[in-house]
């Protein structure tokens, strides 16, 4: 049974990448009483500690930030201009509402040239990124008693449930921040056998950064990224491009575009899956990366790293969604493997 007003705050609370602050401040709070040990390093990335029997290093990391916003400029108007920070598709943001952190919040909307006054030709365009303005109802002299150029801002939607499914902005990646805090909870009494570094990474959208600074000083022996990734079992999709599907179980990544998941990570995580009747599929992703990345090559040694991912459709979209049994599966294939990582040969 999902915690639904759990997942609901961590989706909704903001966290643009490198303004993680707030949904940092919360998760802390969430985990400490969970683990040995609670920090957060030079970069901002919180970092759990669990101690197991053994010395080796467990570390898995779920990025904290989401896909945002960056005010650049304030109009004579009142209008702000912005640049993205992450991957956006433009016409996601039509019609939408942002939220911008300024000294206050303020709610803002996407605007752009109306329909009614584009010409033919620029009817039949896509629309880029520099076609948007965010207007905020106000006039340039009050925008700027809150406003700076520097300010973040994020996208404004609630979670909601939908049949078997949740349906939010950020579940990118904060679905797998909730799985995280349960995973930790699930653990809390429980003897482990190595220690667990639970990292609630930064900056992942904008290039893996937390993942790949915290690796490098925690320098794991093995590595779990959880991430969502592409479920398009939808309307028009061929069975090769489908990626993953809803319903179906918790992904094991194989591949995608930054990493080569280790076989010998791949090949426990199955097993336990088997083992525990925990559904699962396989995933690979053809294009994009997730903290798998820095995990695997920039801890000192090098890791036996691979990854857990929630199958997502409309990625990067306001209406991301999973489904709820999938989410379920997901923590108790991170929790099982956790418990079991002392039971595998890892010799290659």
């Amino acid at each position: 049974m999902l915690d639904i007003p759990l997942l609901k705050k961590v989706c909704e609370l903001p966290g643009a990448p490198g303004f993680e602050h707030r949904i940092r401040d919360f998760v802390k709070t969430e985990i400490t009483p969970l683990v040995d040990k609670v920090e957060v390093d030079s970069m901002g990335n919180l970092i759990a500690i669990r101690k197991g029997k053994s010395d080796k290093r467990i570390m898995v990391a779920a990025h904290l930030d989401e896909i945002a916003f960056i005010t650049t400029h304030i109009d004579d108007d009142g209008f702000l201009r912005f640049h993205t920070l992450g991957g956006f598709d433009p016409k996601t943001l039509t019609a939408q509402r942002v939220i911008v952190h300024g000294k206050k919040d303020l709610v803002g909307v996407m605007g752009a040239k109306p329909i009614h006054v584009m010409t033919a030709e620029e009817r039949t365009k896509m629309p880029k990124i520099s076609d948007y303005f965010i207007d905020l109802g106000m006039q340039k002299e009050e925008v700027e008693k809150y406003v700076y150029v520097g300010a973040p801002i994020t996208r404004e939607r609630e979670l909601i449930e939908m049949g078997s499914c949740v349906n939010s902005k950020s579940l990118d990646n904060r679905v797998s921040v909730y799985i995280l805090i349960e995973t930790l909870k699930a653990l809390k009494d429980k003897e482990v056998p190595y220690d667990i570094y639970a990292v609630f990474t930064v900056q992942e959208e904008i290039g893996l950064r937390g993942a790949i600074n915290s690796a490098g000083h925690i320098n794991p022996n093995f590595g779990i990224g959880l991430d969502v990734t592409i479920a398009y079992d939808m309307p028009g999709a061929q069975s090769h491009e489908k990626i993953t599907s809803l319903g179906k179980g918790a992904a094991i990544k194989i591949m995608d575009g930054s990493t080569v998941c280790d076989t010998r990570m791949v090949g426990f995580m199955q097993d336990v899956a088997t083992r525990h009747n925990i559904p699962w599929q396989p995933e690979i992703l053809p294009a994009g990366g997730t903290d798998t990345a820095g995990l695997q090559r920039y801890g000192k040694d090098g890791s036996i790293a691979g990854a857990i991912s929630i199958p997502t459709r409309n990625l990067h979209q306001v209406i991301e969604m999973a489904n709820k049994k999938d989410i379920g599966s997901c923590t108790k294939l991170l929790t099982k493997c956790l418990s079991e990582m002392d039971q595998w040969n890892w010799e290659l």
